[in-house]
């Protein structure tokens, strides 16, 4: 079950804490099966949220937008971030990727 969402741009973002208040909480429950597709979306509809232009400026500038996205089982257990990264490519263009996962249950295996 997707959860809550947190947006940075740039490529250094700060890795997540177990503090999940920065999160923003999705409007709506998406459930995803194992091994299935889904997908996910976002919005920042208070135009006084000091997020609310970052994103844009950062398509329109080609920056990098990185995602994180919290999700569990159906029970709210497993509590898990995965990182994407929105990368510019040319011609306007973005190529999507996950380059990191952290559980917050439990220790990191790392």
């Amino acid at each position: 079950m997707l959860d809550r969402w947190d947006a940075h741009v740039g490529l250094r973002p700060p890795e997540p804490g177990r503090d999940l208040t920065a999160f923003r909480r999705l409007t709506r429950d998406i459930y995803i099966a194992a091994g299935d597709h889904g997908f996910w979306q976002g919005a920042i509809r208070n135009r006084a949220d000091p997020m609310v232009q970052a994103p844009s400026d950062a398509v329109a500038d080609e920056q990098p937008v990185v995602i994180d996205l919290l999700y569990g089982d159906h029970d709210g257990g497993q509590p898990t971030i995965s990182r994407f990264s929105l990368l510019p490519r040319p011609e306007g263009q973005r190529i999507s990727a996950v380059s990191r996962h952290w559980n917050l249950d439990r220790s990191d295996p790392r």
